[in-house]
């Protein structure tokens, strides 16, 4: 399982401390130093069968510096992946990946459910 946070993030540390009591071992990335690549956004993208407007992080500077609010609907899905790559603050997280199950931000009841209701 791999686990892309940032080290500051308040939502990552429920995600870490949520594994952590589960049991649940996992490979952290700093979401910021090591950002994901265009390949792993696409196919996290297309395995989590998510819209990508999902994978912003739309609360966070980077998003609205860019103006992306009023910008992203008229932007190539190719153009918005381009962006995420480009900057790891773009990306919500946490983002968890393991194998074809990918999360995007962390909600208990959704990892209760992809992750077998908590169970390693």
């Amino acid at each position: 399982m791999l686990l892309l946070c940032h080290p500051t993030c308040t939502t990552c540390k429920k995600a870490r401390d949520y594994l952590a009591q589960r049991g649940f071992p996992y490979a952290e990335r700093d979401i910021r130093a090591q950002r994901p690549s265009l390949a792993e956004l696409t196919l996290w993208q297309q395995a989590s069968g998510l819209p990508l407007r999902r994978f912003f992080n739309t609360s966070g500077q980077a998003y609205r510096a860019l103006g992306l609010a009023q910008k992203l609907d008229s932007l190539s899905e190719a153009e918005q992946l381009d962006l995420l790559a480009s900057d790891g603050m773009l990306v919500r997280r946490p983002l968890m990946v393991q194998g074809q199950t990918v999360l995007v931000g962390f909600n208990e009841q959704a990892w209760d459910q992809a992750l077998g209701a908590g169970k390693p």
